[in-house]
């Protein structure tokens, strides 16, 4: 019975986390190439998420959370309501709102103690990515995000560049997302997988991963497509590279899971407040909206985790 609970976690929970947070790592990339069939993009992330998880299986002696579970044992005995939290995120990523994954899945298995690390980092990380967004994007708005600019990439020679460029940054963010989430997805699981149990998740994986890109990522992507110029093949180039590289650099500080859903909102936040000053100040209003939106998205995220957490505690 415990090992049927397990894996029903480990589905749901594989589905829940890739599907709504998509949108952070292949949200761009999808948006930028609506035009390709699906099955090209499906192709390109399966090869490396296998590749990600497979060398996190053999240099971690079958830790494919990168040894983010460390601190958060798989209990001993695996109860119905460990469920809620994933069946919770399932619900909420049907209806499209971004919460953190981390937070919601997270919890229910952790102490309070590593609650409370897990959400100061995250906080950090959206405060951190919010700067950092708004300083890249004062620099770069006027050369790079221009209604003039865009104009001269579109009819630009070398615009298959920028192709090249978004593949390769995308690629790069995908695998350091997956790197921070693999945690979420296989919390379900034992710490250490055989051969065996690694390739059975893989499968479940790519199949979970073929309906999403096919899907286009569904109603959750919204948030990527309302944002300013994310189909542009540039924009999302450099969205990807700046939330790779920051994951890169604050992500691997220490192994305490964070939220990359409050980082990746903080970095779109930062950009379109900066873009919008510099460039449609009369929208300004509108954007502050925007951010105050977001923010109340993941929150409730947040505030609905916390009391999943205290429910499940009582339960025990």
């Amino acid at each position: 019975m415990e090992l049927m609970f397990g894996a029903i976690g480990f589905i749901i929970c594989a589905y829940a986390v890739i599907a709504n947070d998509v949108i952070q790592t292949l949200g761009t990339f999808m948006a930028s190439n609506h035009n390709l069939k699906w099955w090209w993009l499906w192709l390109f992330a399966v090869t490396i998420l296998s590749a990600t998880l497979i060398y996190g299986w053999v240099m971690h002696s079958g830790d494919v959370s990168y040894g983010r579970l460390l601190n958060i044992p798989l209990p001993e005995n695996m109860e119905w309501w460990l469920l809620l939290a994933p069946l919770t995120l399932l619900v909420i990523t049907r209806i499209g709102i971004p919460v953190s994954t981390t937070f919601m899945i997270l919890s229910v298995f952790s102490t309070g103690q590593i609650i409370e690390k897990m959400i100061l980092k995250s906080v950090y990380g959206y405060a951190l990515s919010f700067v950092f967004a708004i300083v890249v994007y004062v620099i770069i708005s006027k050369k790079f995000e221009s209604p003039l600019s865009l104009e001269k990439l579109d009819k630009h020679s070398r615009k298959h560049y920028w192709l090249v460029a978004q593949w390769i940054s995308t690629g790069f963010l995908w695998s350091q997302w997956l790197i921070q989430d693999f945690a979420n997805i296989f919390v379900f699981l034992p710490r250490q997988l055989s051969l065996t149990e690694l390739l059975l998740a893989l499968s479940v994986i790519l199949v979970i991963m073929a309906y999403i890109l096919k899907k286009r990522g569904g109603k959750i992507q919204e948030i990527v497509n309302q944002k300013s110029n994310t189909k542009n093949i540039r924009s999302a180039t450099i969205i990807d590279l700046i939330y790779g590289v920051f994951l890169f650099i604050f992500g691997n500080l220490n192994t305490i899971p964070m939220s990359t859903t409050w980082v990746f909102i903080g970095i779109l936040a930062g950009r379109e407040l900066a873009m919008t000053y510099l460039l449609n100040k009369n929208k300004i209003k509108y954007t502050y909206i925007i951010i105050a939106k977001d923010l109340g998205k993941v929150n409730i995220g947040l505030m609905v985790s916390v009391v999943i957490a205290f429910i499940i505690q009582y339960l025990k």
